[in-house]
């Protein structure tokens, strides 16, 4: 099953130009945390866990905490579970670069 159609999927997202955003959002995160060029393939579910965080979160940005007659919701950073997957591949930096395997 493809990327988009996994995240559409998952979420009940039906515009798919939306959808695409958020993965690529989701990915471009994952590579900036990780300093890698290329997404690994063992990320791809963190990169649709974070995509479907985005997606749920849409009209919610820059809320912290809400209270609605009487309920209160406390809005979550990304969960260290994916945090603490994603740093696994975490290229470190030598000489102010991260040297990355080539892909062949």
């Amino acid at each position: 099953m493809e990327l988009l159609d996994k995240f559409m999927r998952l979420s009940g997202c039906t515009d798919g130009v939306l959808a695409s955003v958020l993965l690529d959002q989701a990915e471009d995160y994952i590579l900036t945390e990780t300093n890698r060029t290329v997404l690994p393939s063992r990320l791809v579910t963190e990169q649709i866990n974070i995509a479907l965080i985005s997606y749920n979160r849409l009209g919610m940005e820059g809320e912290a905490s809400r209270n609605e007659g009487g309920v209160s919701i406390s809005i979550n950073d990304i969960p260290e579970h994916t945090k603490n997957v994603i740093s696994l591949y975490r290229l470190a930096r030598v000489g102010g670069k991260a040297h990355e395997k080539s892909q062949d």
